[in-house]
């Protein structure tokens, strides 16, 4: 099929629901990433956490409970790209045969579509399915190395090089948990681009309501409050 006849079939109301889409990932993720300083994000307090826990670590003798945590972020990475691979999997199934979600579609909208309309209805969502995987991998490599760094710390505190090499740590713990997060919110905005089968504006409204509730469970979540109240205590 011609690129013009493309074009034809995602129209000028598609291409702006796809622009929003974009926007409010991306703007999403910066804002979660660097919040005002005056209302700081679940990531941006686990941040301090984070910090507090490399801090700690060092003055521990027996560090077995850390190795623990740490084994237990990557087994989640783990879990998040098998979960993902399958999904993409299935979606590029799914595109191969779309005659089984197209009947369905079609008894909710009542139009009559071509197999690539709705090939490319599903083409969103397979690739933030693929961010996600890509962005779980280098977390859990991250949060392998943040290991090694755990193990490089000597277990004597008075160590000259004891909290410098914490604090690395730290900061790769820190780094690994973005890359997480960032997948986890590929994989929200994934299932939200879903509705485009169902056409432009129920994946407007979806996404809209993926945004809303990624931006209350940041910055308007009970859990929030509570790692707030204890953010400034030793």
């Amino acid at each position: 099929m011609h690129l013009i006849e493309l074009f034809r079939m995602v129209d000028w109301f598609d291409l702006a629901t796809l622009a929003f889409v974009a926007v409010a990932w991306l703007g999403l993720g910066y804002v979660i990433e660097n919040p005002p300083a005056n209302r700081p994000s679940v990531s941006r307090l686990m941040e301090g956490y984070r910090r507090a826990w490399m801090d700690d670590f060092r003055a521990r003798e027996n560090r077995v409970f850390d190795s623990q945590i740490i084994s237990s972020l990557r087994q989640s990475t783990s879990f998040f790209v098998s979960t993902c691979l399958l999904a993409v999997g299935g979606l590029l199934a799914l595109m191969r045969n779309v005659d089984q979600i197209s009947g369905v579609a079609e008894q909710f909208t009542h139009e009559t579509s071509s197999q690539l309309l709705w090939q490319i209805r599903l083409l969103p969502a397979t690739v933030f399915l693929v961010i996600a995987v890509l962005k779980f991998i280098w977390s859990n490599r991250l949060f392998g190395y943040c290991s090694i760094l755990m193990g490089s710390v000597p277990s004597s505190f008075g160590h000259p090089e004891g909290h410098e090499r914490a604090n690395r740590a730290a900061e790769l713990n820190i780094r690994a948990a973005v890359s997480f997060n960032r997948g986890l919110r590929a994989m929200y905005f994934a299932l939200g681009t879903l509705a485009w089968v169902l056409g432009t504006g129920a994946m407007l409204v979806s996404i809209v309501a993926v945004t809303a509730f990624l931006w209350s469970r940041e910055f308007a979540s009970r859990s929030r409050d509570v790692m707030l109240e204890g953010a400034g205590k030793p």
